[in-house]
């Protein structure tokens, strides 16, 4: 799950600390669908002024198209937002609609305590183009509540220009990617630049390496209550990253180290490789002086795995007194229109739209083809555990790999962690 976005940062490191007590299930709507001329959209802070000012534009048009006035409510991305968006919510005072992070340990408490919109005939009604595959992120109790955003896949970034100096090969393979770190590390560079210091990082590298370990249906398995956590394939996973760290292909304490620290040691040329997101593409536009590749995790033997997943998405207060308004912002953000502007913000939309009329830089070009043909696809790829997982797991995880890259934790002992924390589904 990216946590610097353009459309989330209310959920910050995790919807860890929320606690929604007193209400189950999904309530309704309040009585009322306002004038439909007004709507509230609560974001978190756009990494740039840019990407802000982009968005109103985007949204102006909206409002020149539609007749319906958008009051967008921007908050600083910080660790309070859970705590500020739950308030808001429960208060009445919440927006219309807000960007939050999907999965059943994020989405899912909202909609538990009842606190979003049950979108699911509209959605229906108005057949919203979704991958099939993205829906179950934001369908809880059987019921839909979100529309699924910016499609992601987690994967290896590596400088190619760098690679070709040093006579390193591509790290499509399991035995290519150990060659070029061993290499890496003999000409005084870090391999892999991984910090892992807001903790959700590590989840990302467990998560390409179970992939390419497990493959994708056991994978689905796991993270669907039907496998073991404390198995082979899993601890093999651990095992990786903690040969990693032991044999001094990360940084020294990845665990002090920031995601944005860990992603200049990149750009900068002292590290070879980048373990992230494919959000990070419009960073490498604007940071990197060097051609960069991007590939899925290696598997140990056969094919890569991709692994994929979802960003955000955007929910509705099932308090809303603008809800006739608030169904034409969520129409338009699962428009054609709508999801070539995302592309032009280096985001992926959960949806089809023709590339032909988006202009690309070659990285994201790239990216944006190979994720999309995983994401029509819906099989063959692994799964972000994050956004698919609880609350309790992904502390579970979380902590586990900090352990294993402080070398404080087996991957044994993590493995039993992580199969107790899936227990308590």
């Amino acid at each position: 799950m990216k946590r610097s976005s353009l459309w989330v940062g209310l959920a910050a490191a995790g919807a860890l600390a929320l606690t929604l007590s007193g209400c189950t299930g999904g309530a309704p709507a309040r009585s009322g669908s306002g004038d439909g001329k007004t709507v509230s959209y609560m974001i978190g802070q756009p990494d740039t002024p840019a990407q802000l000012k982009a968005l109103r534009s985007e949204l102006a048009y909206f409002t020149k198209q539609s007749g319906v006035k958008v009051d967008l409510q921007v908050l600083p991305s910080n660790d309070n937002l859970r705590t500020l968006v739950q308030t808001r919510l429960r208060s009445g005072n919440g927006p219309d609609l807000f960007a939050y992070d999907t999965g059943p340990g994020f989405a899912g408490v909202l909609a538990k305590a009842g606190l979003l919109y049950d979108l699911t005939s509209h959605a229906n009604a108005a057949k919203w183009p979704l991958f099939a595959w993205t829906k179950p992120s934001v369908t809880f109790g059987g019921k839909f509540y979100g529309i699924p955003d910016q499609i992601e896949e987690v994967g290896l970034y590596y400088n190619k220009d760098l690679f070709t100096r040093l006579k390193l090969p591509a790290p499509t393979t399991m035995a290519d990617l150990e060659a070029a770190a061993a290499g890496l590390k003999k000409a005084g560079k870090i391999a892999f630049a991984s910090g892992d210091k807001e903790a959700w990082e590590g989840g990302h590298l467990l998560s390409m390496a179970v992939a390419g370990e497990v493959g994708p249906q056991p994978m689905s398995d796991l993270i669907q209550g039907r496998g073991d956590w404390d198995s082979a394939g899993v601890k093999n996973a651990l095992r990786t990253w903690a040969t990693f760290q032991r044999e001094g292909y990360l940084p020294p304490s990845p665990n002090g180290i920031s995601y944005d620290n860990s992603n200049a040691l990149f750009y900068s040329g002292k590290a070879g490789m980048d373990p992230t997101g494919t959000w990070l593409a419009q960073d490498l536009k604007d940071s990197a002086t060097f051609d960069v590749g991007f590939v899925p995790f290696p598997a140990p033997s056969g094919p890569a795995v991709p692994t994929t997943g979802l960003g955000s998405g955007t929910f509705m207060n099932s308090g809303s007194k603008h809800v006739t308004a608030a169904l034409k912002l969520l129409d338009f953000l699962v428009s054609e229109h709508h999801g070539e502007w995302e592309l032009s913000q280096f985001s992926i939309p959960a949806f089809p739209v023709d590339l032909s009329k988006v202009s690309l830089t070659p990285l994201f070009q790239q990216v944006v083809t190979d994720t999309a043909a995983y994401a029509k696809s819906g099989s063959g790829t692994g799964q972000n555990i994050d956004v698919a997982e609880t609350d309790v797991f992904n502390k579970a995880m979380w902590d586990g790999m900090q352990g294993v890259l402080g070398g404080q934790r087996t991957p044994d002992e993590v493995a039993q962690s992580l199969q107790a924390a899936a227990e308590k589904h």
